[in-house]
């Protein structure tokens, strides 16, 4: 929840009316005053959708605040099992759309992404073909945010440009759905998936029924909702040039960019704050359990041990480069350890030292170079924000700064969707007048300088870079004989 000297700007992250009965219920006897809220806005999980059944737009404009939602919309949807983000059983639909509009590249020239399997057209897809009598009874499909936004609406809520570049069906570009996306998928589609709005769109005053049952003001306004992740990068406020890097069980990159370059590999959607830039995400399997397996097998156990050999190994490992995917990796699709000396010759093992310094190195060559793949530069003021376990880390984060040649900031930020949306509730008041998101969030607590690149790492680092590309493609090629 963000908040201003006298008004409230909320984010909510949840996934059915239930909750949302739950959430306000409790806000409500614990006196939480619902009359200073001007606007609201939240965040949904991403590639999850719902299916509406015919008639039930005019059962949320008619609802009656004595009940609660669960009970009114009892009998509301076509499909009762929303698919969501882990349904990998659609490749079948993934392999026919990528088919029908050119290639796997077509797609996420397209749309930002090649066709995956959770994605929402190629779960339309399946349910169209699988279930058709139900794809007849729908009358609108939404995501999981843009359905959280209806409830607060009293009807259905436009997709936002941010959560729409995830489903394999919108132009990116243009900011349209994609005709040959639309027809490759279901019929009659764009009519069931209504229009596309900008991320900071009012949709219009919240519906009555939420001003009587809860005491929300009249003029309280509805922002559109946005995905999860979005959610995330507003609320860790990243800026033109800035890079996101979260350090957990799988590792994970947010970017901001105005020059996007689509590939096969990682994911590209229209940024959340700024209408004219993108953001893109790529997700790695292999984080804090790989560092873990490397500082048992190398440290001892210990994360002492294992930032000491950071501090005492040269940087750039005497050229030796270790490509780390303990498990198949996302980003790129490939499986195994493989390391190298500076002559790029494949051996066996390093010393216990340079494997560590191998670990930490490969993991954010690999971060940077596909970063720059999909568009990514490094320009004056670039900064990249740390989270998740590692980043208490300072010689893992040393590492970071030397090998992307910028500064390392960390950023505490719990629940980073639901905060976000706290601030894009804010930016919707003010976007129209040409207020910008910086500007919106400008007294919220900056992030903390943790580490500055090593003078002279960019040298190191820049044929590295290089050599890792041009051995990660090596590896590819050699897993798929």
């Amino acid at each position: 929840m963000a908040t201003s000297t006298d008004s409230f700007y909320l984010g909510f992250d949840f996934s059915t009316q239930q909750a949302l009965d739950l959430i306000l219920g409790k806000m409500k006897n614990a006196g939480f005053d619902f009359s200073r809220v001007k606007a609201l806005s939240g965040s949904g999980q991403q590639h999850g959708s719902v299916y509406w059944r015919k008639g039930t737009n005019q059962v949320l404009r008619d609802l009656h605040p004595g009940k609660s939602l669960h009970e009114l919309l009892k009998g509301g949807f076509a499909v009762s099992d929303s698919p969501v983000w882990m349904d990998s059983s659609t490749t079948e639909q993934c392999q026919y759309l990528e088919t029908a509009v050119g290639g796997a590249q077509r797609v996420a020239d397209i749309t930002g992404s090649r066709a995956y399997e959770r994605f929402t057209g190629n779960q339309i897809a399946k349910i169209y073909k699988a279930q058709p009598e139900k794809y007849e009874d729908t009358e609108r499909i939404s995501l999981v945010s843009s359905f959280a936004a209806s409830l607060f609406l009293g009807s259905y809520a436009a997709i936002d440009y941010s959560d729409g570049s995830g489903m394999n069906l919108m132009d990116i570009f243009s900011k349209q759905w994609a005709d040959s996306c639309l027809e490759a998928t279901a019929p009659h589609l764009e009519e069931r998936l209504g229009a596309l709005v900008h991320s900071s769109a009012v949709l219009g005053l919240l519906s009555p029924y939420h001003v009587t049952r809860y005491g929300f003001p009249e003029d309280c306004k509805v922002v559109a909702f946005t995905g999860d992740n979005p959610g995330s990068l507003a609320g860790m406020r990243l800026q033109e040039g800035d890079i996101a890097v979260s350090l957990g069980t799988s590792d994970t990159v947010f970017l901001w960019i105005k020059e996007p370059r689509p590939t096969v590999e990682g994911h590209i959607f229209c940024n959340p704050v700024d209408r004219p830039s993108y953001m893109a995400l790529i997700c790695y399997k292999n984080g804090s359990l790989t560092r873990e397996r490397i500082r048992n097998k190398c440290a001892g156990g210990s994360w002492e041990v294992f930032s000491s050999v950071l501090r005492t190994t040269p940087i750039g490992n005497d050229g030796n480069i270790g490509i780390y995917f303990d498990a198949m990796e996302i980003t790129p699709s490939a499986v195994g350890v493989h390391r190298f000396d500076k002559d790029n010759t494949k051996v066996a093992g390093f010393s216990a030292q340079g494997e560590i310094r191998a670990l930490v190195e490969g993991q954010f060559l690999a971060k940077r170079v596909h970063a720059e793949k999909l568009g990514y530069k490094i320009i004056p003021g670039t900064r990249v924000l740390a989270t998740g376990g590692a980043s208490s880390n300072k010689d893992i984060l040393q590492v970071l700064s030397d090998v992307f040649d910028a500064p390392v900031y960390t950023i505490d930020v719990a629940n980073s969707a639901c905060l976000g949306c706290g601030y894009r509730a804010l930016q919707g008041l003010v976007a129209e007048s040409g207020v910008s998101f910086a500007e919106t969030v400008r007294k919220a607590p900056e992030p903390q300088l943790a580490v500055t690149p090593t003078p002279g790492a960019d040298k190191v680092f820049a044929p590295l870079l290089r050599r890792y590309a041009e051995l990660e493609e090596r590896v590819l090629q050699e897993s798929k004989q």
